[in-house]
């Protein structure tokens, strides 16, 4: 799988998903840290990548639209560091692979996650 890490995002957590054989990236890599979110869909979009974030606009951006991609993966953890997100990530592409792939919105909690299909209508 293809990953696009926002700036909240460990650089840790892109180097766990390297080194179990995806291609992630995260926005820093790439000079796009002032970028707008709107920007950052549209890269992932683009680069067929899967978000990876904290920020709850994101959820927002894509309700507002009629897309179905690009997959997004919205944290909201108590723990937020790297090693506890590395944790629930690799749970959701464990469980939610074919989710991801066509288009999805996966909202990750401490005790669970939520999935909304793309396009959200």
């Amino acid at each position: 799988m293809r990953f696009l890490a926002d700036a909240g995002i460990s650089p840790k957590t892109v180097e766990f998903l390297r080194g179990n054989g995806h291609d992630a990236v995260h926005i820093r890599e790439l000079g796009m840290q002032r970028a707008t979110d709107e920007m950052l869909v549209e890269r992932a979009r683009a680069d067929e990548r899967i978000l990876l974030t904290f920020d709850l606009d994101f959820g927002s951006i894509l309700a507002l639209g009629v897309v179905a991609r690009p997959s997004v993966v919205i944290f909201r953890l108590a723990d937020e560091r790297a090693a506890s997100v590395n944790r629930k990530l690799e749970g959701v592409i464990s469980e939610q692979a074919g989710a991801l792939a066509s288009g999805a919105l996966i909202l990750v909690e401490d005790a669970r996650y939520r999935i909304r299909r793309l396009p959200i209508k």
